[in-house]
């Protein structure tokens, strides 16, 4: 049950308005009459984020947000920071900055070995998350569904937590014994993130969760003091009382078990062994007997192996089919889960277990990995649920599996503060769609306004970005091809004026906050499939309702029934917010929204900038050229101190703007650029 002691304040400079009161209200009652799982159906730009928080408060409890992709989670994470700033807001989203997982295509016999780049900031961000799981209770962690996956056991974590007080008596051999038991390593000449420094009688670490070093200071086997120190400079911002270092790796294990966990592989590798040899299949006996035997040696000589995951139920000390541990695990018993968009996210934690089983049974069964591999595994969908006590269930158009688990029907909350109204809706033939389309775009740019454009597939959104690039705009596409970083570049731009359009298959749908945009056009309207289901045409719509100058064109020879769903209810939604304005004699007005970097805020940044008007000026060459020296100096860097996967990263983004600038160059374009 909630605590008694306050630990969440939702401090914004409004109050619950519109019908934000009785939809909190409704969520409250609901999960105090016993409700496990309560949908609030939120429209569009209708403030759910800060009636979240206004949740949170009342029901006092350690919290997780559970959002479809690393963009909307930063996102967030960033507006959940503000509402509650006496909290500790968290972001937790997968470590890789690229990933290729390991995968044997038998048809073509194939075998695909993993590859795969860590983001530094972003695994930083996961330690300073269970940290404060394990060390407070005024927490709400923002997540993808990385949360799902295995992530080592949490009472092993909390037992190698290491803990200093002031006065305390501690060896300072015993403490640096300590801190390599957790996976640091000894350098006494950089003081890096998962690094310590001894120097007589003080020893400097960077703990894995944070970005400072904190000096400890022995006078004999007592520390005598403690600090927060600058590692670059030596500065010290501040000297608490006492401090907490988390292990290096969320996937430590006890050195003294490895003798056991070693004698299991060899087990699992003898019967294993058996059963492949008397079923005739020798080259893949081998091939397993090969590997595992290397893996085994790794382990024995220096402690790890490439792939050391697959053995993960073995160092556990899992039974065969136990799930793992993840991040749900480092939460206390009693807290709230919030799922954004939660007819996404929850067909994405059905989803990622079988995918995962799929591809590991093939590797499995022709002998590349052990059945125990098996067991490295995201949560089952029963699984995940089965640990959750209560669900708050976010969308703007929630399905049939929110109405089967919400006991009580939806919360709905569709009108908007602000008194923006839902964006008109015109249907327009198929035939003269570019010219009509690049018409419009035009109008809405002299106005101020940006657009977006859906199509049904990344060909036909490269070539539609190609098609418009021609005529003059400035236009960048979006589709999966294109990796995090990037999307979130396009968008900011699209925001700053950089960008007029931008062009996109299906990720131009759920929880985007763009007000600068004014026109949203689909291509294909009257197409069968999930592209244009009324879930998604209603989503696609409310892209464009966050400026009183909205408008969706839905280009289609006829209208579909999910077209005339899609219809229906932003119609419906237009009627009651009109309807709300003009009772309280509300004017809509375009919302004004701080332009952000949305990772860096997510992980504790400030407000870049203001966004400026439509005609901010784009990137031009020497701007390329700039951000390529940059790049270039920090691809040298990171080689320069081994850190070669960092390294690739800046090369391939070296790469891109080399593209760049010789197809401005057979352009002929010099300055002002783009």
């Amino acid at each position: 049950m909630p605590s008694d002691r306050s630990l969440f304040t939702v401090r914004a400079p409004f109050a619950p308005s519109g019908d934000q009161p009785a939809a909190i209200r409704g969520v409250l009652e609901r999960f105090g009459r016993g409700d496990t799982a309560v949908t609030l159906a939120g429209a569009t730009g209708t403030g759910k984020s800060a009636s979240t928080a206004w949740v949170i408060e009342a029901l006092n409890l350690p919290t997780l947000v559970l959002a479809p992709n690393k963009v909307l989670a930063a996102q967030l994470a960033s507006e959940l920071r503000e509402l509650l700033p006496d909290a500790y807001v968290g972001f937790f989203v997968s470590h890789f900055a690229y990933y290729r997982p390991e995968a044997y295509v038998p048809s073509s016999d194939t075998f695909i070995e993993k590859d795969s780049a860590v983001d530094s900031e972003i695994e930083r961000l996961r330690h300073e998350v269970t940290v404060n799981l394990l060390t407070r209770r005024d927490v709400v962690v923002v997540a993808s569904v990385s949360a799902i996956y295995g992530l080592g056991r949490p009472e092993e974590y909390r037992r190698r937590l290491l803990r200093v007080s002031v006065g305390e008596q501690r060896d300072r051999d015993e403490v640096v014994r300590h801190l390599v038991g957790m996976e640091y390593t000894r350098n006494d000449v950089v003081l890096e993130r998962g690094r310590i420094r001894v120097r007589g009688d003080v020893l400097d670490v960077v703990p894995a969760s944070g970005e400072d070093a904190y000096r400890i200071e022995f006078f004999g086997d007592v520390i005598e003091s403690l600090a927060v120190v600058d590692p670059v400079s030596g500065m010290v911002r501040e000297r608490p009382s006492s401090l907490v270092v988390p292990p290096a790796s969320h996937h430590v294990f006890d050195p003294a078990l490895k003798e056991a966990v070693l004698a299991d592989v060899r087990a699992e590798l003898t019967g294993r062994l058996a059963e492949l040899e008397g079923a005739g299949r020798l080259l893949e006996a081998q091939r397993l007997r090969q590997r595992t035997e290397e893996d085994i040696e790794s382990i024995e000589t220096v402690g790890f192996c490439r792939g050391i995951e697959n053995y993960s139920r073995h160092f556990d000390r899992r039974a065969a089919g136990q799930r793992p541990s993840c991040l749900l695990d480092f939460f206390s018993e009693d807290f709230l889960l919030v799922v954004d968009e939660s007819h996404v996210t929850v067909p994405q934690i059905a989803a990622m277990y079988e995918g995962d089983r799929s591809r590991k049974s093939t590797l499995v069964e022709y002998g590349f990995r052990l059945p125990s591999a098996l067991d490295n595994r995201p949560l089952k969908a029963d699984e995940f649920w089965s640990m959750v006590p209560r669900a708050l269930l976010l969308s703007a158009t929630p399905g049939p599996w929110e109405a089967e688990v919400c006991e009580s029907g939806f919360v709905d909350q569709v009108i908007r503060p602000t008194g923006l109204i839902d964006p008109a809706v015109t249907v327009l033939p198929q035939e003269n769609r570019l010219e009509d389309l690049l018409s419009r775009i035009r109008d809405h740019d002299g106005r101020g306004n940006r657009t977006l454009v859906t199509t049904l597939t990344k060909r036909q959104a490269e070539q539609l970005t190609e098609f418009l690039a021609a005529q003059g705009l400035r236009v960048r596409y979006l589709h999966s091809d294109v990796d995090t970083v990037s999307r979130i570049a396009t968008l900011r731009d699209l925001r700053r004026g950089a960008l007029q359009v931008v062009v996109g298959v299906n990720l131009l749908r759920e929880g985007l906050d763009l007000p600068e945009v004014g026109l949203v056009a689909v291509l294909d309207a009257d197409a069968q499939g999930f592209l244009r289901s009324a879930t998604s045409l209603v989503q696609t719509i409310g892209r464009a309702a966050r400026n009183p100058e909205g408008e969706v064109l839905l280009y289609a020879d006829v209208i579909t029934p999910a077209m005339r769903a899609a219809i229906d209810e932003t119609d419906r939604r237009r009627r009651i917010q009109i309807a709300h304005n003009e009772a309280n004699g509300i004017v809509p007005t375009r919302l004004v929204k701080t332009l952000r970097d949305v990772i860096g805020d997510a992980s504790g940044g400030v407000a870049d900038e203001e966004v400026p008007v439509a005609s901010s000026a784009p990137d031009t060459v020497s701007d390329i050229r700039s951000r390529l020296d940059v790049a270039l100096v920090e691809m040298r860097e990171c080689a320069g101190r081994l850190a070669f996967e960092e390294a690739a990263v800046w090369r391939e983004e070296a790469s891109a703007l080399r593209r760049l600038l010789l197809e401005l160059e057979d352009l002929g374009v010099s300055e002002p650029a783009l």
